[in-house]
């Protein structure tokens, strides 16, 4: 049982919420690069989902469940809203000159921009099932494992990764090209990713959010 206080009287509930929002917006971003670490090629979005990760699991360590379950459905507000945004933003015509460099720009610009809406649906779906999932397997595995907080938070982030990376390729790409390898190696990567960087972070973030608590 959490020691901390009530989350709506807990600095650290809403500093680690603000948090949570951009690192949201962001991570739908990141996604469009892929990037190397080591011999793991993976999209940059991972970086901003491990993190949403680690507070999801931060908050439900701190103020339970129900708090951490609350976090993640306050996420769907800057997701959708940040997806729209996007969308009417690459619908609106731009002020651009036409200088060839400034058209390639453009051409980049709105790439990012106007993801298609499998994309999108996919980011929505992936987003809320794994985060949920993450949430319910780090709480129930606090009664087994009793205070592992490493443990509980490496299955949790390698269990929900596994599914976010089921259920996005797979809305997003099947039947566009064929995603057997995409897959199995999105998810190599993210297991591994969550099982090195996830413990660690989770022991500063908790350290963090105790300390903020502790001041009030």
């Amino acid at each position: 049982m959490s020691t901390q206080p009530a989350p709506a009287a807990a600095p650290s509930f809403w500093i680690f919420s603000i948090f949570y929002g951009g690192m949201v917006v962001i991570a739908g971003v990141l996604a469009n690069k892929q990037i190397a670490l080591g011999p793991l090629a993976v999209e940059a979005g991972i970086l901003a989902f491990l993190l949403l990760v680690v507070v999801s699991s931060t908050v439900a360590e701190l103020h339970g469940r129900k708090a951490a379950d609350r976090l993640v459905r306050f996420g769907f507000i800057p997701l959708i809203g940040s997806i729209l945004l996007m969308l009417l933003v690459h619908a609106l015509p731009d002020a651009m000159h036409d200088r060839p460099e400034d058209l390639e720009r453009l051409a980049h610009i709105q790439a990012v921009l106007g993801q298609g809406p499998r994309v999108m649906i996919a980011g929505i779906i992936a987003y809320g099932t794994s985060q949920t999932l993450n949430v319910m397997i780090f709480s129930r595995l606090r009664g087994e494992t009793g205070r592992m907080l490493w443990l509980r938070a490496g299955v949790a982030s390698v269990l929900s990764q596994i599914v976010d990376t089921l259920l996005f390729i797979t809305i997003a790409f099947y039947g566009e090209f064929p995603i057997g390898n995409l897959l199995v190696g999105q998810m190599i990567a993210k297991v591994v990713l969550s099982a090195i960087l996830v413990p660690p972070l989770i022991y500063l973030f908790v350290a963090i959010g105790r300390r903020l608590d502790s001041a009030k």
